[in-house]
């Protein structure tokens, strides 16, 4: 039983929990509680200083919150996980506990537009410098374009396996080889195809974040993120004191000399979230575990659904350009297909006539919803120059793979005839 390698749509439903102990409940209880009683005095001191595991206070650790990092770190085949509170937290904890002053992290160009704004604007409060890069340009490969902006105080690349709106497929192999080679881990945003279709750390990247609000929860009721780490990074290379030196917010501990290949997670969990305090809560675990439960289907009917949407899109007379990985004329979908199980729910077109027809399509939608989330149930859909890319300029826009005219679809789970039958009435609307 141990040595069974279990497969994905096993993985979701109990990864990270067992029948509860005291009671023999079958479901994941939620441990609604700040805090726990401890077994004696040394009992407690031993918690504090790192020499046992077990539950503090529920900002540091909670049952539930466990059993939902278990799950996503076993479907993400990583070594341990840390959830915190959003998406955009997940990624902050990962960057805030490798990076320090002075350092310098190369990121892709193509990012949602809530990370440009954290990389660009956030960081650089902190004495931390980033270069995006265009992962797109047809004369150099991606890990060209990666290897080039690498400086000496280098500490971390970072890109999205799927971008969220570019819809560009990155080619982590490549990608991981250039960091690798230069001592630099490999951090991505897996969000859009979600742990079920792609799995990043099998090829070569060392740590994922999720917004767990989009498809890992897929309801649209909560918010919530992980971070996963792979277990497999040489933290001791000599370019991360913060890993190997005594910490002085912690009892001096050695945090990969003490924890190994969990030492990322250790310190993630101990340095930044007990003192940035983005902690996600029992209730919020629990409910992301109930989307997480059924993901496999979802993922599947998500991406049957979204094929559906891009081939009429394709042949609609008012459609200027779809762009949807899926389809056999996307550049990057030889590599799609062999790094992904599918392309994911999301997909952008753009709409003959430029932006006012675009609003136009989007104000008469009947069902389709107009908001910014994706990986809900429903479809959903927005402009993003308008919205989640509006605090960048064009040429960031641009490079962000933002067209002035580009509507995104986030295909929803209502039957397929019933979403191109609202899509074409909006498109009839938006020619008239």
């Amino acid at each position: 039983m141990n040595d069974r390698k279990f497969q994905p749509e096993t993985l979701a439903i109990h990864a990270g929990q067992i029948p509860d102990a005291a009671t023999g409940a079958r479901a994941l209880p939620i441990y609604q509680t700040t805090s726990f009683v401890f077994d004696s005095a040394e009992h407690a001191a031993n918690l504090f200083n790192l020499q046992t595991f077990g539950n503090v206070y529920s900002r540091l650790s909670n049952p539930t919150v466990a059993a939902l990092e278990e799950r996503v770190a076993a479907l993400e085949g990583g070594r341990a996980a840390v959830a915190s509170a959003s998406g955009m937290a997940a990624e902050a904890m990962a960057l805030m506990t490798l990076l320090q002053a002075g350092d310098h992290v190369v990121a892709a160009g193509a990012l949602y537009g809530g990370t440009v704004t954290m990389l660009a604007v956030s960081l650089a409060k902190f004495g931390i410098e980033v270069s995006f890069v265009d992962a797109t340009r047809p004369d150099v490969t991606q890990a060209e374009a990666f290897a080039a902006a690498i400086r000496p105080n280098t500490r971390a690349v970072y890109a999205e396996s799927l971008g969220n709106p570019s819809l560009v497929v990155l080619d982590i192999q490549a990608v991981a080889e250039v960091a690798h080679a230069h001592g630099l881990p490999l951090i991505i945003d897996n969000t859009v195809p979600s742990p079920f279709l792609c799995n990043p750390l099998a090829l070569g990247a060392d740590i994922v974040v999720h917004s767990a609000t989009k498809y890992l929860a897929g309801h649209g009721t909560t918010l919530g993120g992980v971070m996963v780490e792979g277990g497999k990074f040489p933290w001791d290379n000599g370019k991360f004191p913060g890993m190997t030196e005594p910490s002085a917010g912690y009892h001096g501990v050695r945090f990969y000399e003490t924890f190994g290949d969990f030492g990322f997670s250790m310190r993630a969990r101990m340095e930044t979230l007990r003192v940035y305090g983005a902690a996600l809560s029992p209730m919020s675990a629990w409910q992301i575990l109930q989307g997480v439960e059924t993901l496999p289907l979802r993922m599947e009917r998500h991406c049957r659904n979204a094929l559906a949407v891009a081939q009429f899109l394709q042949t609609h007379p008012q459609v200027a350009w779809v762009n949807y990985p899926g389809l056999p004329d996307h550049p990057q979908h030889a590599l799609l297909q062999r790094q992904m199980r599918g392309a994911s729910g999301l997909l952008a077109f753009g709409v003959k006539g430029g932006i006012a027809p675009g609003v136009k399509f989007i104000e008469s939608a009947r069902f389709m919803s107009h908001l910014v989330n994706i990986g809900d149930t429903r479809t959903l859909i927005s402009h993003p120059a308008s919205t989640t890319h509006r605090q960048l300029d064009e040429a960031q826009q641009r490079s962000a793979g933002v067209l002035p005219d580009m509507v995104r679809i986030s295909v929803g789970l209502e039957h397929v005839d019933d979403i191109l039958w609202d899509m074409d009435q909006a498109l009839a609307a938006a020619a008239a």
